[in-house]
């Protein structure tokens, strides 16, 4: 017997932007694929119309290629089990929900929205904790397993609205091995008929999704928390249908926390403390208002997609070592299912940002270069490439996402209008503008192309006019930069150049007084 090939699925609905946790969901679909030399699948499950959202699959394409998430076979790439869409594949799941009655796993039930309602007003009424469908109350309902055959027949024939549900044991322990969290038990009376076959003739989550999963010969089903209550009656479908002996392996994710952990990580979690829970910027509808909004997006925040991919693979696992800073392949190289942690993740978005900030520093400064140049070009400035990657290079240990290169950069487009004063009024002196305006005549046509060459020239003509280098040093940041803190600052005067650092050292001068006679 040969081992079974690694085929795995990452299966959202299109019913708004993707959730950073989905985002994580394919991230660990996708290591473990590549990990095991195996496939990794993208299903749309859009078997609820109702809920579907134009642009939704699109939005989840482009987040998934940003992330570096690449789909062997799927929507958008094609494939052998082509359709990938469940809309798509709608005729094949009839015949599945009719074995299913035909051996007495389900059944035809012809409740209508009124004799539910009232179903679960008894209940509710008795003080039962958890009012449902299930093998107790389908006795008192209207179904196929309470009328007749031939009034069943009847109502078939005559039309009448139904659903299929799955005729769950009323006594018995459904179990089953889960990569993450061991064994799994569930007595079934904790399990609910579920609806197999809407009405209108879709096929609900629950029967889609295994159908599919068993045609396209899916082995690991890697998925979050929210859909371990759905896993037995998962596990009695692959019984009842035949396909025990092929079930795949499940991996059930831990939650993804707000980062006090005292909850789910929501959208409007992000909107209150200020951090995009989407990898992508979405425009979409407001649901009660019909007006157009726009929700965060990582990419558009500033995230490199290495940085947050990083980031949230440490969401729920760890290599067991120290080491944080993985790149994809490193990480496919390091991933173990087992080292997955059954205890939900709090979401630290000052970690995310930590990410970033060192993915950044590590680009080369000829990659960073464009942020700055598109930035510049905005406002109608201009530089070339080359000095665009030098200021970026000297200020790369002080910004924490590309568009910080402009905010911090702009003084090296215009000379300061103003200038820090705390700092004016604790360093600024005659003596100190007296020996700044003497380094400001010694700088033209100096042979100088280095920072240590600018810093020396600075020391020896600070020293000629009786003061220390740190008596006057930060009197010149602020005279050249107008801020009291900045990068290397003779690496800032070499890109500045000696004749620009000439005039704004004589325009400062003169702004916070001439020196003295």
């Amino acid at each position: 017997m040969t081992e079974r090939n690694v085929r795995v699925r990452f299966a959202p609905s299109p019913t708004g932007p993707l959730h950073i946790g989905g985002v994580r969901t394919a991230l660990y679909n996708y290591l473990l694929a590549r990990k095991l030399g195996g496939t990794m699948i993208l299903r749309i499950e859009d078997t609820d119309q109702n809920r579907f959202v134009p642009g939704a699959e699109q939005y989840i394409l482009e987040a998934l290629a940003w992330c570096g998430i690449v789909i062997d076979e799927g929507v958008g790439v094609g494939g052998p089990h082509a359709p990938y869409k469940q809309s798509e594949r709608k005729p094949m799941y009839r015949q599945y929900a009719d074995q299913l009655i035909a051996d007495g796993f389900a059944y035809y039930a012809f409740d209508t929205p009124e004799e539910l309602d009232a179903m679960r007003a008894r209940l509710q009424a008795a003080k039962v904790p958890n009012p449902q469908y299930n093998s107790i109350t389908r006795t008192q309902m209207r179904n196929s397993l309470t009328l007749p055959e031939d009034e069943t027949q009847a109502l078939l024939d005559a039309g009448t609205a139904y659903v299929i549900r799955l005729k769950v044991p009323r006594k018995e322990e459904i179990r089953f091995q889960d990569m993450i969290r061991g064994w799994v038990v569930v007595h079934s009376s904790a399990v609910d008929d579920k609806v197999l076959m809407k009405s209108d003739g879709m096929p609900t989550y629950h029967l889609a999704n295994i159908v599919d999963d068993h045609l396209m010969d899916i082995s690991h089903v890697i998925r979050g928390e929210e859909w371990l209550p759905s896993a037995p009656l998962h596990v009695l479908l692959y019984r009842y249908l035949g396909w025990e002996s092929t079930m795949p392996q499940f991996a059930h994710l831990p939650l993804l926390l707000k980062p006090d952990g005292t909850g789910k990580l929501s959208k409007r979690d992000g909107d209150r403390l200020g951090f995009p829970v989407f990898p992508l910027e979405w425009h979409g509808i407001d649901g009660e208002t019909g007006e157009p909004t726009v929700s965060r997006g990582y990419r558009e925040d500033g995230y490199l997609p290495e940085a947050l991919v990083n980031f949230l693979a440490f969401l729920g696992w760890n290599p067991g070592t120290a080491q944080e800073i993985f790149s994809m392949d490193e990480l496919i190289e390091a991933f173990a299912i087992d080292r997955v942690s059954k205890s939900p993740a709090k979401f630290d978005q000052n970690k995310a940002k930590w990410y970033n900030e060192h993915y950044l520093r590590a680009k080369p400064n000829a990659e960073l270069a464009p942020y700055l140049l598109e930035a510049l070009a905005a406002h109608g400035l201009s530089c070339t490439p080359e000095k665009a990657a030098q200021i970026v290079g000297v200020m790369k240990e002080r910004v924490s996402f590309p568009q910080d290169f402009w905010q911090e950069a702009k003084y090296f487009f215009d000379a300061p209008m103003e200038y820090d004063a705390t700092v004016v009024a604790k360093k600024w002196t005659p003596q100190v503008a007296d020996a700044l305006a003497a380094y400001a005549d010694a700088l033209p046509g100096a042979p100088i192309a280095s920072a240590e060459g600018l810093k020396n020239l600075f020391n020896q003509t600070v020293e000629a006019q009786g003061l220390k280098p740190g008596q006057v040093l930060q009197a010149l940041r602020v005279a050249v930069t107008g801020a009291a803190a900045g990068p290397d600052l003779f690496e800032t005067l070499v890109i500045l150049g000696t004749d620009e650092v000439a005039g704004r050292l004589h325009t400062a001068v003169e702004r916070l007084g001439a020196p003295a006679a």
